[in-house]
This record gives C-alpha cells, sequence and structure tokens, in this order.
C-alpha cells in the first residue's frame, strides 16, 4: 500500500490485525499533533492504528522502489 492510498484505507472498514511487537517512539510536538488529527478524521482508527499503517506503507514503498528492495523484501511484515 502506498502513503498516498491511507485516507481511503481508514475509511473503510478496519480490520483486526495481530500486533506481536511493541515499540516506543518519541515523536516531535508537531508530527504528535498531525497524527492525533488524523486519529480524529478517522475516529475509527486509533493512533496507534494509523502509526502502523503510515510505518507499513512506508516499508512497502521501501520494498517496491528502492535498492534495498532485496534486503528488505519478505521483512516488511
Amino acid at each position: 500500500m502506498k502513503v498516498t492510498d491511507l485516507p481511503k484505507h481508514w475509511e473503510s472498514e478496519k480490520e483486526p490485525v495481530e500486533r506481536s511487537h511493541d515499540y516506543n517512539l518519541r515523536l516531535p510536538l508537531e508530527d504528535a499533533a498531525r497524527i492525533a488529527a488524523l486519529a480524529e478524521l478517522y475516529p475509527d482508527r486509533s493512533e496507534s492504528d494509523i502509526l502502523n499503517d503510515m510505518i507499513a506503507a512506508a516499508l512497502d514503498d521501501l520494498v517496491r522502489l528502492s535498492p534495498l528492495k532485496d534486503k528488505l523484501e519478505g521483512k516488511d511484515k
């Protein structure tokens, strides 16, 4: 999925996803405010859901478009 496809994804029905790993992120205040604003725009999605989707989309883009493709392929999920 592309990052630009996320708003359409967030408008669709939320599907359960197994989360097997926890990370602790420290975001700049401006980025945290943007994530909070997205969560308000898409009330069925938590801030955590939005961050998970954004990271997955960024990893998909890296696998698809970068010279890192061979190193990242298969490790993005």
